[in-house]
């Protein structure tokens, strides 16, 4: 996992997040995190998604108390912007430097 080291963390505009928060309310969850919580595999396909997409929609299914627990360890451990979280569904966007999806507004 030494990729996401190097990885640093970014911070999107207002414009940018409201941009972003449009095209994510059309997209499905590619990622859900259920029982077992956090797991190498959940962190593993986070990873590829984000690479391949930059904008990933993930399913929480926790109590309130841990799904706030689970939103900071996934946007920890994946080093994204989290663009929203309304009830179990957290929006996170972390940019492909070699091959953007998308160009965002200043």
């Amino acid at each position: 996992m030494s990729k996401k080291t190097k990885k640093q963390a970014l911070s999107l505009s207002k414009n940018a997040k409201k941009y972003i928060r449009g095209i994510a309310h059309h997209i499905n969850p590619l990622v859900t995190v259920a029982d077992k919580g956090i797991t190498e595999n959940i962190l593993n396909e986070l990873d590829i998604c984000l690479d391949h997409h930059e904008l990933v929609k993930i399913k929480i299914r926790a109590d309130r108390q841990a799904r706030d627990a689970i939103v900071e360890n996934l946007i920890q451990a994946s080093q994204a912007e989290k663009v929203q979280s309304i009830g179990g569904t957290l929006t996170l966007f972390r940019p492909n430097l070699k091959k953007p999806v998308y160009e965002l507004p200043q």
